[in-house]
């Protein structure tokens, strides 16, 4: 397993415990080590998965009602710990994330693999749908990027930092 793809399979169940825990701020540390620890021993950097957790949780007055929007026929309280947590994550990435680390795409694809790894057997169609409402909404960032299109982008970066640096 990819590492980071490890790393937001780790979030997403730190995600999980701390909701079914009853969302304890105090003890989502705890939560985050020992989920660290149990599922990828012996790794030394888990600097994504604390961004993730913490970005999330500290973002859901944000996240939570844009999802209750995209998903109205099923209150957020309703939709399954797994699903609820992926979409928070999810949702979380494509609002909040580096898009030079995690295009918009990678992060709806990353959340269906998550469901259709943890979820129900509609988890992954009903994450996709929710993630791709959210996404439309925002406009398509980064909807016709390719390759080419992004290292183009980074070699003007390049070239501004250089410009800047003299």
């Amino acid at each position: 397993m990819a590492n980071r793809h490890l790393q937001r399979s780790i979030a997403m169940q730190s995600l999980f415990e701390w909701d079914f825990r009853g969302q304890e701020e105090d003890k989502l540390n705890a939560i985050i080590v020992h989920n660290c620890e149990e599922f990828a021993p012996g790794a030394d950097n888990f600097s994504f998965v604390n961004s993730l957790v913490s970005g999330t949780v500290s973002k859901l007055e944000d996240v939570d009602p844009l999802i209750s929007k995209c998903a109205p026929e099923w209150p957020l309280d309703q939709i399954a710990i797994v699903d609820r947590n992926i979409l928070r994550l999810g949702t979380y990435e494509l609002l909040f994330g580096n898009y030079e680390e995690t295009p918009p795409k990678v992060a709806i694809n990353e959340a269906i693999e998550l469901a259709k790894t943890y979820g129900g057997d509609s988890s992954a169609r009903f994450i996709n749908g929710v993630l791709g409402t959210i996404y439309k909404e925002m406009g398509e960032p980064m909807k016709d990027d390719d390759a080419d299109k992004a290292r183009e982008r980074r070699s003007d970066d390049v070239k501004k930092e250089t410009v800047k640096e003299k």
